[in-house]
């Protein structure tokens, strides 16, 4: 595969056009430490954004930050960190368990609409989304959005390149929220409750006025891998408390005395509570240096355990818990079983599953994103026939 790493936005631009009147597909990635996430992309040119990098534009007072696409993540969480800010969704870095390298790219984070265990509180990683800079299908340069929330100009459209996977166009320039980050945080660790009363509580945590920011179950399966240093006895449901020290101190007591009524009740200081949850976030139980299948489920906080519950009745699976149970993270003993998987999530009441690590021939014979409604389809690829005529990005890759 020929590597295409434009310089500036017009070079790009000229690299799409000229592609375009030739009808000749384009992957479109940014540091590459997603390869092989979704359906395969018929190409021999790869068009990569890592040439398009820097930070453009931040003022810590204005909490908004503009950098081009192909700026290194770990640049842009640097400069954060050292004006105690972050990026509110937490975007996890999917190389451990897809086994790939590369560095991301800020741009890849919008791009997948990548997004951690704060999503419960701070939404997706669109919802922070504020601009665009991308080019489309015809190698013309778009902008839309802006650096304020008060500017909705393009609104609609930024959040339509956002989680996009480059079907839609190649992304330049990116601006996007910035909120003071926690200054502390502690957990609270509910033992041995199973998956149903785990997901009973919580429900009753996110209900009480106290800020939890991150709610997940790990089945004793994961939890050893989680909590080796502080193994709770059996399972263990963890409730994230962040803030001003004083706030956190005060609504962790308050959070422990009602979660009592479920379980036994320890607790995580900072140190061991942030490790804990970048390793939820990453889903390190599942980077094990193997291609069995792994999926990523959203469905209802509800529903979240009877679907492992029912495909534990099928399949050999092994599953946690986050954002309150309604994300489901998979590993497949077996094959992918996506009809399985899909059919049990359609039986309770609908989600999505997204297969996000399987070998090269299951990836083959899977299709890697959850099957649209014909309605919804046929309105994608209305949008897709506007931002790229020729189709020429990344044909294929969502299915």
């Amino acid at each position: 595969m020929i590597d295409l790493m434009p310089a500036s936005e017009e070079e790009a631009a000229a690299l799409v056009r000229d592609h375009a009147e030739r009808g000749r597909p384009l992957a479109i990635c940014g540091g590459n430490s997603r390869a092989g996430f979704g359906n395969a992309v018929a190409s021999e040119d790869r068009l990569r954004s890592t040439g398009l990098a820097g930070i453009v534009a931040y003022n810590p007072g204005e909490m908004v930050m503009t950098a081009r696409s192909g700026t290194p993540l770990a640049e842009v969480e640097a400069a954060l960190s050292q004006s105690g800010q972050m990026l509110a969704f937490e975007p996890m870095d999917h190389r451990p368990v897809m086994g790939t390298s590369g560095e991301p790219t800020i741009g890849g984070v919008f791009a997948a609409n990548v997004s951690g265990p704060r999503r419960l509180v701070a939404g997706a990683a669109r919802d922070s989304l504020l601009g665009v800079r991308f080019v489309n299908g015809r190698g013309e340069i778009i902008r839309a959005g802006g650096r304020v929330m008060k500017n909705v100009t393009g609104l609609d459209l930024v959040k339509l390149i956002a989680g996009s996977h480059g079907t839609l166009g190649f992304l330049t320039e990116v601006t996007f929220r910035v909120p003071p980050s926690a200054k502390t945080e502690q957990t609270v660790v509910l033992s041995g409750l199973n998956d149903a009363e785990a997901a009973n509580a919580m429900a009753a945590a996110m209900a009480l006025p106290l800020e939890v920011s991150s709610a997940a179950h790990l089945p004793l399966t994961v939890t050893w891998k989680f909590l080796a240093g502080n193994m709770p006895e059996g399972e263990a449901t963890v409730l994230r408390i962040e803030g001003l020290a004083a706030s956190v101190a005060v609504r962790v007591e308050k959070l422990a005395a009602a979660m009592s009524a479920f379980a036994t009740v320890t607790r995580l200081d900072e140190p061991e509570s942030r490790r804990l949850w970048r390793e939820i976030r990453d889903v390190l139980p599942y980077a094990d240096g193997t291609a069995r299948p792994v999926w990523r489920v959203s469905v209802a906080p509800g529903t979240g355990h009877q679907l492992v519950a029912a495909l534990r009745l099928e399949a050999g699976v092994d599953a946690f818990y986050d954002w309150q149970g309604g994300l489901v993270w998979m590993r497949m003993e077996a094959g992918p079983e996506a009809e399985l998987v899909r059919r049990f999530i359609k039986v309770l009441g609908g989600g999505h599953a997204t297969l996000i690590r399987a070998s090269d021939e299951a990836r083959a014979a899977t299709a890697a994103f959850h099957p649209e409604p014909e309605a919804v389809a046929m309105l994608s690829r209305r949008v897709k026939e506007k931002f790229d005529p020729a189709g020429i990005f990344n044909p294929g890759k969502m299915g």
